[in-house]
């Protein structure tokens, strides 16, 4: 009997049972995550952790560490006149960039499924990607030199400039006295004498370097011997003789005469005729009615050539390094909405354009509100970005201009390392750095974690 009850019974159950070997389970997977995180989570901690704790006390001490300051710094911080242009160029940066990145991705992205040979014009917009910062720097601040042989774009603005309003022909050239010529208002050269009709004026410049002459200049002519009744005729040459001699005010052999320059023939102030002196330097102004005039060489002849944009001064520096700027992000937003895109429901998009909706129609009321989730991503992740912006700043940015592109990032590294030598100061202008970018980061993770 006692051996049939003990047969039944069985062993003893074990206290807890199923529920306390799944405990179990959870705590080793849990000791085991642990374990594997370690590593990561000291190399995080020795790497962003103590940096950002070492800088949150360097920045309530002084310039060398030795005495404590309290808030000394961040009130400092705000009355320094570098710190506030930093903070304005910044805030620029972060309402203006991340707007144009989003945007031109976006309109990139839509544009790229209307064309063929959509993955090498997307391969082409992403490829300044692989380019270091450091290069694109450099490639830009050549891209962006006032002299027009250096700098492309100005070659460019020169280039267009000259086809529609024409160069100065002579910069710098003036008479050899004023016997002949006198300077006017305005820059321009009148004679001194007058002429009528049937008399010839002789023109002579200096101040030319023989390399700066026209190919296509010739011996220049007496005008004298071409002269008819009812005319003015003149020349205009360079009034020296290639290894000296010959006599002033006189055309010499070997003087050449310089074509191309604008003349005027004027009475009483008005302008009453206009001529273009030819390879020999002559002109001639033709049915002249009787009376004494003066000849005029326009001052568009002697005036500086134009010489461009200067988009490296103050004005134009911020604006030209965020240029530089959205030619290497810009792929990245593209591709980024692109993925976006290639997932929208296309039986969407098709029944709005069934129903008779346009393709403006389809893209401002179903293609954005559908790309919203992947638009803010991109956005904030500029944000994040621009709010570092230093090495394009630090590189494009001329020394003289520097400090009027100069954002937080890089005005942290000239106070802390780059002069300033105040780590004290350069610490709570990177506490301050980071107090922005932390607002955007915890919303790029909320969103993130919502999308899970």
């Amino acid at each position: 009997m006692m051996s049939t009850i003990a047969a039944r019974s069985g062993p003893p159950a074990q206290a807890g049972g199923p529920a306390l070997d799944a405990r179990r389970r959870r705590r080793r997977a849990r000791i085991t995550a642990v374990v594997f995180a370690l590593p990561a989570l000291a190399l995080l901690g020795a790497l962003v952790g103590y940096p950002i704790i070492y800088s949150v006390v360097r920045s309530l001490f002084d310039a060398d560490g030795s005495r404590f300051v309290g808030l000394g710094n961040y009130s400092e911080l705000f009355r320094d006149p570098s710190t506030q242009t930093a903070l304005r160029n910044t805030a620029m940066w972060v309402i203006v960039v991340p707007a144009l990145l989003t945007g031109l991705g976006l309109i990139l992205a839509v544009l790229t499924e209307k064309i063929r040979w959509a993955t090498a014009f997307k391969l082409l917009i992403f490829m300044p990607m692989a380019v270091s910062f450091l290069a694109a720097g450099i490639t830009f601040r050549l891209v962006y030199d006032h002299d027009p042989h250096r700098g492309v774009l100005n070659a460019a603005t020169v280039g267009i400039h000259d086809a529609f309003s024409g160069s100065s022909g002579y910069p710098g050239a003036r008479p050899r006295d004023t016997v002949v010529l006198k300077k006017g208002p305005g820059g321009a050269y009148d004679t001194v004498g007058t002429a009528r009709p049937g008399q010839s004026v002789v023109l002579g410049l200096v101040g030319l370097p023989p390399a700066s002459i026209p190919a296509k200049a010739v011996q220049a002519v007496d005008p004298a011997a071409a002269v008819k009744p009812d005319a003015v005729t003149g020349v205009v040459y360079l009034d020296f003789s290639p290894g000296g001699g010959g006599h002033p005010n006189r055309v010499d052999p070997r003087e050449r005469g310089l074509p191309g320059v604008s003349v005027q023939l004027t009475q009483d102030g008005r302008t009453v005729g206009k001529a273009t002196s030819g390879p020999d330097g002559s002109f001639s102004f033709q049915d002249v009615k009787p009376g004494t005039y003066h000849v005029r060489l326009p001052a568009k002849n002697f005036s500086a050539p134009y010489a461009g944009i200067s988009w490296l001064g103050a004005a134009l520096v911020t604006p030209a390094i965020m240029g530089a700027y959205l030619w290497i992000w810009t792929g990245f937003a593209m591709v980024l909405i692109g993925a976006g895109l290639s997932s929208l429901p296309r039986e969407t998009l098709e029944a709005a354009r069934m129903d008779g909706a346009n393709e403006w129609n389809v893209f401002r009321r179903i293609t954005v509100p559908l790309l919203a989730p992947v638009l803010s991503v991109v956005f904030v992740t500029m944000v994040i970005n621009v709010m570092k912006i230093f090495d394009l700043v630090y590189i494009i940015a001329p020394g003289p201009v520097q400090q009027n592109a100069n954002v937080l990032a890089l005005q942290m590294w000239l106070v802390s390392f780059g002069g300033g030598n105040n780590q004290g100061l350069g610490s709570a202008i990177g506490v301050v750095l980071l107090l922005l970018v932390i607002p955007a980061m915890v919303l790029n993770i909320r969103r993130f974690l919502r999308s899970r």
